[in-house]
This record gives C-alpha cells, structure tokens and sequence, in this order.
C-alpha cells in the first residue's frame, strides 16, 4: 500500500443506516444488555402473576434500559474515515513489519468511545485491537501494530472494524470498512560472497561478456555516417556498396544470462514448515537469484514444471535491461513467496525450456533424483556455459540429522559431474554460503586436474 494510505470509506459506525435496519442493532445487545432485558421481562411477567404493581415498573426499567442504548448507539451519526500503511509491504520471512492505522474524524461532531479491530491471519499473530477516545471534530488518532510470520505467502490484512458502544456497555454495534492490503512475506535471502568460479564465458569484468550489437565482431550491418562518427569506424566495404558513407556499430555491453532452477516436486522434497528441505531450496534459488542480479546478469527464474520468471508476454525470457534489477527482484521474490510443491514427476518441461542452449550460467536447486531425473539434469549441462547443482540429501532431511551421503546420492552427483555439473549434496542445516564457497573450490579443482571444466572456460561468475 501506498505511503499515503488507502481511503476506506468516509463513514464509519452510525454514518447511516445499516443494511440489517434495526434488527441489526438489536442483534448487537451484549451478554449485559440481553441479562436486562430478560430481567426485565420476567419481572412484568412476575407483576403480573402476583399482582404487585411496583415490580412492573421494576421490570420496564430493566428492559427500557438496553432499549434506549440500541436506539442511542443505532442513531449516532459518525463520519470516519479510515486509512492503513504497512512498512514495508514485502518482508523476508522471520522479520517484522509494522502497519500504521490511521482514523479521522471528518464530521463536524466529536465521536464517543470507539473500539479499532484489524483483521489479520492466525499465523501472524494475535487480532490486535486499540480503544479510541473521544476524537474531536476534524481530528485524527493514529495507532500501530507488528505482525511477523516465519512461512513466506501472501497475507490478506483487514477490513478494518470499528466498535461502538454505550457508556453501559448494553449494546455494541460494529461497522468494517471494505478495504484490504496484502502483506507479502518472501523467502529468506542469504548475502552470498562474490567467488571467481572456473566455467562462465570469458569477457571483462566480472566475468560479464560483451558483443556488438547485431552482428558480432565484423558487424556486417553497419549504419549511415553522421557528423561526430570517428572516421576509424567507417566501414568500406559498405560504403563502396551503398555508395554512401557507412559507420560500424557501437559495441554494446551485453548481459550475461543465468538461469536459476528451482525443483518443486512434491516427491523429490521430504517434509514441511520453516526448517524443511523445500524451504531451504527456495531460500536458497531466492539467495542466489538476488546476488546475481545485483551483479549485473540477466536472470531467469525456472521452476521443473517449465514455468518461468521473468519474461515478456509471459514467455519466460531474460530481462533486457540493466536497470531493472531491483523490480526483477521484487517480481520473483514475489513469485517464491508463494511458490508451492508441483505434482510433476520429473524435470523433462524444464528442460525442454532449456533446449535451445545458449542459456549461460544454471544454477539448480534439486531433491531427490532417480536415476531417469538424473540423466535429464545431465543433459541440461550441454545446454548451458556453467552448471552448478544443489543437491538436497533427501534421506538425511527426513531424519533431521546431518548429512550421511548414501551411495545412490553419491550415485547421483557423480553422474551430474561427469556431465560438467559442479554439484555438491546438501544436508539440514547447511549453509549456501559456505555451499557457495566449495562451488568455487571444486570448479578450480576439476579445472585444475583437467576434468571437464565447467563451461570450458575461466572466468568471473558471481
């Protein structure tokens, strides 16, 4: 929501009539104002019996009473009008936000005793409520309150409430208004170092390479002189070709791509909540996601069931500029926040999005693989530049003890290596920096030692 707040209505409690009329109101009575009339009545009922006069004015007294506040409390007249601010709207899972309540007083008559309630989901925390004072005409009370959640999603907050009551406390009539903000709590994201990997493409800086801009290092399509070129960038096959005079292109600094793959499959991940090896794995896709994109790359986010994020036209493409970062960040944490388990059995739509090769640098975040998943993943490699895989020790997450490395996992990575993946097992508790950090070390190693390096080259990646 926006830093200004969101108008939720310029009537509050008693700014009209209510939609259920009276009945309504007297459906508020509270457990005092329905002990009074009943009281009230059994005593006329008693004068009658017994034929004793005063008791019946007792008992019209007690049942006057709540009746005179329904009709007091149904006929106040309030103009409120109410607004809500959250700071921030998307929070990493485990942090604080606060929500600012703000309520004015837009008639010209001060408002009696009013009760705030905000609606908010169990999971982020208690209901809270505020007792507002008498608020002068033209005046405003603001209030506030901290909501925290530990699983990432989108929380609906509100409708706003308020709660009007008699001095008595006979009746309580509550109006909402009909506004609602959405508090975004997104994964965890760990601050990774900046490690030199052996695998991304050569160029410069930061392992970033760079092309012209349409036809490589000849640029065969060159564009008309204008006044200002250099004279050294004509281009005189061209101009003996146009008969005019004709400029190479440019040189523009071109992105480099990566892709993150997030595996989702309901079987491939053993257990759920906060510590489970789902959540890790996309923690640990938002992790990286956010680092390389503060480095500069264009990223995609990949999940198995072939979907993607970003893309134009919902094509799952890079994005295009460099300036755009921060809103590619906010859209696929946006997305992970409420990622979810697929029931895919295997990795074959991920990587028919990854067939047409050229994809740079693939980082994975997978489960448990069989065998037929395993041989799949290893074809992704000849698609991309560099390949590095998370592997999550299925086995060790459900017993929540350290990692054991059972043969078939080993099975497993060896495969993934011999394909050019640098790939490293993953157990509960594990800590991607450090997982970070062994990538590094294990692609100078393969490098080192002559193995198939990954993407054949060395270079900066991260």
């Amino acid at each position: 929501m926006a830093a200004g707040g969101t108008d939720m209505g310029a009537e509050g409690p008693g700014a009209g009539e209510d939609s259920g009329g009276l009945r309504s109101a007297l459906a508020g009575l509270t457990t005092r104002g329905r002990s009074f009339l009943a009281a009230g009545v059994a005593a006329a009922v008693c004068s009658y019996v017994l034929g004793q006069a005063d008791l019946l004015r007792v008992g019209l007294l007690l049942a006057a009473l709540p009746l005179v506040c329904v009709a007091v409390v149904y006929r106040t007249r309030y103009r409120v009008a109410g607004s809500r601010r959250l700071a921030p709207a998307r929070v990493p899972a485990g942090s604080e936000a606060r929500v600012h309540l703000r309520m004015d007083n837009v008639s010209r008559l001060p408002t009696g005793l009013l009760m705030l309630q905000d609606r908010v989901p169990y999971v982020l925390g208690p209901r809270p409520r505020f007792v507002l004072d008498r608020v002068e005409p033209g005046g405003r009370r603001e209030v506030s309150y901290r909501v925290r959640s530990d699983l990432r999603g989108r929380y609906p907050l509100g409708p706003l409430q308020l709660r009007l009551s008699d001095p008595f406390g006979m009746c309580e009539l509550t109006r909402a208004f009909s506004a609602y903000d959405t508090l975004t709590v997104v994964p965890r994201v760990e601050p990774l170092p900046p490690v030199r990997l052996t695998g991304e493409a050569a160029g410069y800086g930061d392992g970033r390479h760079r092309s012209l801009a349409l036809a490589g290092e000849d640029d065969v399509i060159p564009r008309g002189y204008r006044i200002g070129d250099d004279l050294r960038r004509v281009h005189w096959r061209s101009t003996a070709r146009y008969g005019e005079l004709m400029v190479r292109r440019e040189e523009q600094p071109q992105r480099a791509h990566c892709t993150v793959l997030l595996d989702t499959r309901r079987t491939a991940h053993y257990g759920s909540g906060p510590d489970s090896a789902f959540e890790w794995a996309v923690s640990g896709a938002a992790s990286t996601a956010v680092h390389l994109l503060e480095r500069g790359y264009a990223v995609r986010l990949l999940t198995d069931s072939g979907s993607s994020v970003p893309g134009p036209d919902g094509g799952g493409g890079f994005t295009g500029s460099t300036h755009d970062g921060a809103e590619t960040a906010g859209l696929m944490l946006d997305t992970l926040a409420v990622v979810d388990h697929s029931d895919g059995g295997g990795l074959s739509p991920a990587f028919e999005v990854l067939r047409g090769g050229g994809e740079g640098l693939l980082v994975a975040f997978l489960g448990d693989l069989d065998e037929e998943q395993a041989a799949t993943a290893a074809r992704m490699r000849h698609r991309t530049t560099a390949a590095v895989a998370f592997v999550l020790d299925g086995a060790a997450w459900s017993r929540g003890a350290e990692f054991g490395g059972t043969r078939e996992l080993e099975e497993r990575l060896r495969q993934l290596r011999e394909a050019g993946w640098t790939a490293l097992p993953v157990g509960p508790g594990a800590s991607l920096t450090e997982l970070w950090r062994q990538a590094d070390a294990q692609g100078a190693t393969r490098a080192d030692a002559g193995g198939p390096a990954v993407g054949g080259m060395t270079g900066s990646w991260a």
